[in-house]
């Protein structure tokens, strides 16, 4: 198989594990290094020695390029490959199978790790109809949020890809902070430009009940909010350690999601799991609609959507009233209804 190929497929498979970032780099980074060079000139450097002392290139990654110049699957890969046959997710398999795309991504232009093209080819692999680029605002300068001059340039990206992809939809978006004051941060102008805005609280989340619930019922009342995005902020495992979920009044924030058309997501990340069951429920009883996002910041990471169909599933939610279940044409007339 083509090297190249073999070292991101590999990279993929270890990112849908979970496996740690240096690891997954390796094999991005030596994909890289490789790129440019035929078939021809990289056999003859890996026969020669010479690819194995290249910078960039490790005693792995050499195996796995030797193995596929060599005209065989690496051993390494074909490993990832029967370890990934078994689904994520022990439920929600007949409700992950309706799921069409995903309203939450991130791709190197913010704190992702891939370019805008590896995610979109990943996620048409999947078996994906659209999938929205969601980078962060630029409030959350840690993860390297979008300013608008950087987000116009990224909307004229997504445009170009589309022209080349008549059967898969790159969606214009943005993971917009919610402010304390409750204000979207990025101008109105460039919110009513994109396709999908998927509002998200970052910063404050130990905030009192009463001012937690005051910011997020001004976000969800913004008529450019499409989707309200881990809702509590908390997490349950992971490199980064656990974090309580904030405190809000949920009924008052969730019968506010459904008088105003904003989907409530399930965030599908293992370290998350947000919302808890509980709020679910309390979702669910207030009649709204529902996101099943895989926030993935690596093109692995799509397929995370399977936990939050598992999640999902578990807690009564009807198909129907999850978005990400709807055809691109459905879900659009939705997203035009908001502006």
């Amino acid at each position: 198989m083509d090297a190249k190929d073999a070292l991101n497929e590999t990279a993929f498979w270890l990112e849908r594990e979970l496996a740690d970032s240096f690891k997954v780099q390796a094999f991005r980074r030596a994909a890289g290094v490789i790129a440019d060079l035929s078939a021809e000139e990289l056999a003859e450097r890996v026969r020669d020695g010479r690819l194995k002392r290249t910078k960039g290139i490790g005693n792995r990654t050499f195996e796995v390029i030797s193995q596929a110049v060599g005209g065989k699957v690496p051993d390494y890969l074909e490993n990832l490959r029967q370890r990934g046959a078994e689904p994520l997710a022990t439920g929600g398999r007949a409700l992950a199978a309706e799921i069409r795309g995903d309203l939450h991504s991130h791709s190197n232009w913010s704190d992702g790790g891939s370019p805008i093209e590896a995610m979109a080819a990943a996620a048409r692999t999947l078996g994906r109809e659209y999938l929205a680029l969601t980078d962060h605002s630029p409030n959350l300068t840690i993860a390297n949020g979008l300013s608008a001059e950087r987000l116009t340039k990224q909307i004229d990206i997504v445009e170009d890809l589309n022209q080349d992809s008549p059967d898969f939809r790159l969606l214009t978006g943005i993971e917009v902070d919610i402010l304390e004051s409750g204000e979207l941060d990025q101008v109105p102008e460039l919110l009513r430009r994109l396709d999908v805005v998927v509002a998200s609280v970052h910063s404050k989340l130990r905030s009192d009940k009463h001012t937690m619930t005051k910011r997020m019922l001004r976000a969800v009342e913004d008529p450019h909010t499409n989707v309200l995005g881990h809702c509590t902020g908390r997490l349950v495992r992971g490199s980064r350690g656990t974090r309580p979920p904030s405190e809000f009044d949920a009924k008052k924030v969730f019968e506010s999601c459904a008088e105003h058309g904003v989907a409530v997501e399930i965030n599908s990340r293992p370290e998350r799991q947000d919302p808890p069951d509980e709020l679910i429920m309390i979702a669910v009883d207030s009649g709204c609609l529902f996101s099943i996002d895989s926030d993935a910041h690596a093109p692995g990471q799509l397929d995370f959507l399977q936990y939050g169909a598992e999640r999902a599933e578990a807690n009564g939610i009807p198909a129907e009233r999850i978005v990400t279940t709807w055809p691109l044409e459905r879900l659009e007339q939705w997203l035009r209804s908001k502006q």
